[in-house]
């Protein structure tokens, strides 16, 4: 544990500043495409249940989280033109690397969620919050790109709940019971990879 955190607090520290050209040039397209501010930030579940401000760069226009969590397929009208750029790219994650440094994330771990649906876990299933939640893990490989899978169901909520959680929770148990650094590397790795793929 001391060395993951070691190696979250060092890459994550060493990302912010190679790459802070890149968030600042982000930041100014994004006040020049749409009214409002830079970040969104949204209240996630945690370890041990303990809730946080998860930090992206803000995708969708003002007040379009008052509607769905979920968003569905990539023509959901509440996204900016820039914003699905950046959520091609999953550019829009970038900030996390802030949570990380605080501690509220690490580099690999399950992605977290909101309490909505952390409500419905099952005893086994709330196993996952014994773990920092990650910036991405296994599922976030498998299913990158589950928009376009709740685009194509009938009910993209109910099809979220009885499929998809259950699923990606498997798989983060799964991380939980064989996970060290070379891993976590590989987990990394192939999730640029599945990036750069689309």
């Amino acid at each position: 544990m001391i060395a993951k955190r070691i190696f979250d607090v060092f890459f994550s520290l060493f990302g912010i500043i190679i790459i802070l050209p890149l968030l600042i040039i982000i930041a100014v397209v994004i006040l020049f495409d749409s009214k409002g501010g830079v970040f969104y930030k949204q209240v996630r579940v945690g370890r041990n249940n303990t809730p946080f401000n998860l930090l992206k760069f803000r995708s969708m226009k003002i007040g379009a989280d008052k509607g769905s969590l979920l968003t569905i397929g990539d023509q959901d009208d509440r996204i900016t033109r820039f914003g699905y750029f950046l959520r091609k790219y999953k550019l829009d994650e970038l900030p996390q690397l802030f949570n990380i440094l605080k501690g509220d994330m690490s580099f690999v771990g399950p992605r977290p969620e909101v309490s909505k649906y952390v409500a419905l876990y099952d005893q086994v299933q709330l196993r996952i919050l014994t773990v920092k939640p990650g910036l991405t893990d296994w599922a976030s490989i498998d299913y990158i790109n589950e928009s376009q899978m709740l685009a194509k169901a009938q009910n993209p909520e109910a099809f979220y709940i009885e499929h998809i959680i259950p699923l990606k929770i498997a798989q983060n148990l799964r991380y939980i019971d064989h996970n060290n650094l070379w891993i976590d590397l590989k987990i990394i790795l192939l999730t640029i990879k599945s990036i750069l793929s689309k």
